[in-house]
């Protein structure tokens, strides 16, 4: 996994080595590009704007973008979890959705999806799944991260799919509203825990 330039970089990811014709063989990572980079900067300055609205919505702040070949958005999505009570409702698989019903297909071997927090197991399974080209993220999760911060499902020799894993686009400026939100989520715990019973709102129950 290589890092862009000027980004933070995230720690190195180990490759295995496979004989030729094995099923799994080390991705390709593509050939660096001021281009491609600077798209990349731009697509993730836009998901942390989306993610920073999802986390005032009470959502953890993740957002995520399928991209075609040519940069064109196919779908987008951000934590919907809490909104829609949806144990599966993750950035990275409401943006899947969305492109998979627009293309009418689920192979995704051309496209790039880009996210602003390292996919967990359940979101790093379901991109090998989609044949996913490439995935780009901006910080690294070491607690659950599946793509090299906890786990590589990626390099895993039950992933089918080779895919290019780009970690550290804008991470700091991620890692920063990422805590901040816990921050803000654990003072309002804590502020909950410390209100007295009466001030908290009640079902009214039917006199006897």
């Amino acid at each position: 996994m290589r890092t862009l330039a000027g980004c933070q970089p995230d720690r190195s990811r180990p490759r295995p080595s496979n004989p030729p014709g094995s099923i799994l063989h080390p991705p390709a990572v593509p050939t660096p590009s001021p281009r491609a980079d600077a798209q990349r900067l731009l697509w993730m300055q836009r998901l942390l704007r989306l993610a920073n609205l999802a986390g005032q919505r009470g959502e953890v702040p993740v957002a995520a973008v399928v991209l075609d070949a040519e940069g064109r958005c196919l779908g987008w999505g951000t934590n919907q979890r809490q909104t829609r009570q949806d144990p599966l409702g993750h950035a990275e698989l409401v943006a899947l959705r969305q492109a998979a019903g627009l293309r009418g297909d689920w192979r995704f071997n051309d496209s790039t999806l880009l996210v602003t927090l390292e996919p967990c197991p359940m979101c790093a399974g379901a991109l090998i799944q989609a044949r996913m080209g490439t995935v780009v993220f901006a910080t690294a999760d070491p607690k659950r991260g599946a793509l090299g911060g906890c786990l590589d499902l990626s390099i895993d020799p039950s992933a089918h799919h080779p895919m290019a894993v780009l970690g550290g686009v804008l991470a700091a400026e991620a890692q920063e509203m990422l805590a901040g939100w816990f921050r803000q989520q654990r003072r309002q715990q804590r502020l909950d825990r410390s209100t007295p019973l009466s001030g908290r709102q009640e079902a009214p129950f039917p006199a006897d």
